[in-house]
């Protein structure tokens, strides 16, 4: 009897231990569902996320000779602040050669203008001569009816009329020649000053790019200039990576994204932070395809050992920018993505989301046109107008314009002047 009792015992013991493992089982499945339906079917989550930001590339628009550099690997530089400057020697020599061209043909064509007045005058006074030259020949014609004047000086009044109604068509003539190469300009618009001020534009710019400043602010990366290389145009010498406006691109897998949209919050970790550092973002777009689409070897399923292997779409995660200051990324550092879904799928999957700003600009380049044009007008402004001296007659100390006089430009700031730190 003891041995069917201990038996008996023990079925029990038995049964209610697996009475409660299935209680147990049952209690965390009903859990487990309750905690689906409330929270993990509104959830999508990835750890193939990766930090991604612009790399802006410092690349030369001219050929040049490396002189100076102005930072390093791992340095800060702020937007402006020169990076590389090239040898200037020959863009100055240029730049000296086009402004003085520019203020030759500045008194050029004020010649054209000057002459163009005393051309008229001209034409005035072979109008006046051929009148006086008609008048008597006029007068003589009258006479000689009556045999007062003889026939030779009349046959020299017609010629002298005839002399001088070609003086005045060549007067003419020289008028209009003068005048079809200023006519309906002013001395900035003429043709020959433009050509020679866009000349001088060109010098001037090409003398402004010898210096490379940092586009934007940020973290200089992978620097390849060296001292006294020969650089030419669109060598990459190094880049500058602005860290304040990175982004996470999560790549998720199909039937993920099916009630994915733009706008849903993110919260993400980093591994270099770990859990206890949140970030919160927001869905900003979806690739146009999948990575495999785009990769350098894209995949060839139209062979007969075809395996179908789930595809991934990458994600653009934008981040707050308050959360970026106090705990910065790196581009390229892991990440784990989780999107809320919940609200449901509201509004297109894929909108046609139009940008009405650029995303990226800088104005570190925009002074250069401003100074070019001027010193141009202050080129122009010095040589358009008569010296005292020049008015006085052309006097022996007004002979040479001197250097100074010529080209009043060089008060003007001179490209890469600044002093690299």
């Amino acid at each position: 009897m003891s041995t069917e009792n201990s038996k008996s015992s023990t079925r029990a013991r038995r049964w209610r231990l697996l009475g409660i493992v299935a209680g147990v089982a049952l209690l965390a499945s009903v859990a487990y569902g309750v905690y689906w339906a409330q929270v993990l079917r509104y959830h999508q989550s990835t750890d193939d996320a990766y930090v991604g930001g612009n790399v802006v590339q410092i690349t030369p628009q001219i050929y040049g000779t490396v002189v100076a550099i102005g930072a390093d690997d791992t340095q800060f530089v702020e937007a402006g602040q020169p990076l590389v400057r090239l040898d200037q020697a020959d863009a100055h020599v240029a730049l000296d050669q086009a402004e003085a061209q520019l203020a030759r043909t500045v008194r050029d064509v004020r010649t054209l203008f000057a002459t163009t007045s005393q051309l008229e005058a001209t034409v005035a006074a072979r109008q006046t001569e051929l009148n006086a030259a008609q008048s008597d020949l006029a007068r003589r014609q009258r006479l000689g009816a009556s045999g007062a004047v003889s026939g030779e000086e009349l046959q020299h009044a017609t010629d002298a009329v005839k002399a001088a109604q070609a003086g005045l068509i060549a007067a003419q003539q020289q008028l209009a020649a003068n005048r079809a190469r200023i006519d309906n300009t002013t001395l900035q618009d003429h043709p020959q000053v433009r050509d020679a001020a866009a000349a001088v534009r060109n010098a001037y710019l090409t003398l402004a790019r010898t210096e490379l400043p940092a586009p934007v602010s940020g973290f200089v990366a992978r620097r390849n200039v060296q001292l006294g290389q020969r650089v030419s145009p669109g060598t990459p010498l190094m880049a500058v990576v602005p860290l304040e406006q990175v982004w996470v691109d999560a790549n998720f897998k199909e039937p993920q994204l099916a009630r994915m949209r733009v706008g849903q919050p993110v919260r993400l970790t980093a591994d270099l932070y770990g859990t206890r550092i949140i970030y919160h973002g927001t869905v900003a777009g979806f690739g146009a395809g999948t990575g495999a689409a785009f990769s350098l070897l894209p995949a060839q399923n139209a062979t007969g050992n075809w395996i179908k292997i789930v595809q991934r779409v990458p994600v653009r995660i934008a981040l707050d920018a308050r959360e970026l200051a106090v705990h910065p990324l790196q581009i390229g550092l892991s990440m784990k993505a989780d999107v809320e879904l919940r609200g449901g799928a509201t509004g297109s999957r894929l909108p046609q989301l139009i940008s009405q700003a650029p995303g990226l600009s800088t104005e570190v380049f925009a002074s250069n046109d401003s100074l070019a044009d001027a010193r141009v007008q202050a080129i122009i402004a010095a040589n358009e107008r008569a010296t005292p001296a020049q008015a006085a007659g052309g006097r022996e100390q007004s002979a040479r314009p001197g250097h100074g006089d010529l080209l009043a430009s060089t008060h003007l700031p001179i490209p890469g002047a600044r002093k690299m730190h």
